[in-house]
């Protein structure tokens, strides 16, 4: 029996708890089988931290988190918390999570899994064989640069304020990451700036340029991110890895996620130079349904996948849960979000049902 991985568990809000529960199951069950054991510890991140002790990351979070492997978080957020001052909002959470832990590299998977194909909302020839990986720089650029907020000028009038800014060593430290990813895929990278009209941008096409002549092997391309935008719609077969910044690479990820038909079937991983990485679906919250048991688990089942792969270096179980996931597809079985004529509808918690049983009879 392998030495105990300290996983720390983030819930959530909405409908996070709900999925997280499958989660833990699915681990449990591929844990027996590989001989791995988990030590499950849970924190309070989000809302329901704002509720429990009046801030969205307590200090004991993370420091827990700072204790554990890994982490594995659902969802945060919800429509009761949109009007509290943004220090306090359950997204300053997670942004304080990313940079307490010092994870600045998000990796983002795009796939499109043949069994979905058709839940696309673009034609099968445009997005048949999508497999696009997005790297995303997550603790710098505009979200995290200063001087930011809201100050009156001299004549009175106010002006809202946000800095894009990145270092060298920011800069490099995340094209590395996305030269090796590609390195490990098609050998493809596309990296993505405003280089046209914004200065930081055409410092981060400089900087990566330079790091190229180190990936020989690795086809550097580049694209402004209003063409790229469009080029995700219009021929994603192009792309293989993309690498941009923090506030790009939140919306151009977004918009990839939505090839495959569905948001909630999407993981993501954040990792850092050290220490324990964040495994989350890339959803939201969905407080809608929150408790009725509709809520599609696959991405956050996903996640903990990637959990497997990159932060515990289990790559034959993260394997073996992504042949679940793919054959409870293959035998009709979705949720709400996935659902299409002929197909059987599972709630959150039979989907969790019908993924052990594949695991346990393969």
């Amino acid at each position: 029996m392998t030495q105990p991985y300290r996983i720390t568990l983030l819930p959530g809000d909405g409908i996070g708890p709900e999925i997280m529960a499958v989660a833990v199951d699915v681990l449990q069950v591929i844990g027996q089988q590989f001989d791995l054991t988990f030590e499950f510890q849970e924190a309070l991140i989000g809302g329901a931290a704002i509720d429990a002790t009046g801030e969205p990351l307590p200090a004991a979070t993370l420091e827990t988190c700072r204790r554990s492997d890994a982490v594995l978080l659902a969802a945060i957020g919800g429509y009761q918390w949109d009007t509290l001052p943004r220090h306090l909002r359950p997204e300053t959470g997670l942004l304080g999570l990313r940079s307490g832990l010092g994870l600045f590299a998000n990796l983002r998977p795009a796939k499109i899994l043949p069994q979905l194909i058709d839940a696309s909302s673009l034609k099968r020839e445009v997005v048949e064989g999508v497999d696009i990986m997005v790297v995303r720089e997550l603790t710098g650029g505009i979200y995290f640069g200063q001087p930011r907020g809201v100050f009156a000028t001299e004549s009175g009038e106010k002006r809202g304020v946000n800095t894009m800014a990145y270092t060298e060593s920011e800069i490099d430290r995340i094209g590395r990451v996305a030269f090796e990813t590609a390195r490990k895929r098609g050998k493809k990278l596309c990296s993505v700036d405003k280089a046209n009209v914004l200065e930081v941008s055409q410092f981060w096409r400089d900087r990566i340029t330079q790091l190229a002549s180190d990936y020989p092997d690795v086809e550097l391309t580049h694209l402004y991110v209003d063409n790229a935008a469009m080029q995700l719609v219009r021929w994603p077969k192009q792309f293989d890895t993309i690498v941009t910044s923090n506030l790009f690479g939140d919306i151009l990820s977004d918009a990839a996620a939505m090839l495959t038909g569905s948001i909630g079937m999407l993981p993501s991983a954040s990792l850092g130079a050290r220490g324990p990485g964040v495994y989350e679906p890339v959803h939201g919250s969905a407080p809608d349904i929150a408790g009725q048991d509709k809520a599609n688990p696959l991405a956050q089942v996903l996640s903990a996948a990637m959990m497997l792969r990159y932060g515990l270096n289990q790559p034959a179980a993260a394997d073996r849960i992504e042949q679940a996931v793919l054959q409870v597809l293959e035998q009709g079985d979705r949720t709400g979000d996935i659902m299409s004529e002929g197909k059987n509808l599972l709630g959150c918690k039979a989907m969790g049902a019908a993924l052990i049983q594949k695991l346990i009879i393969s």
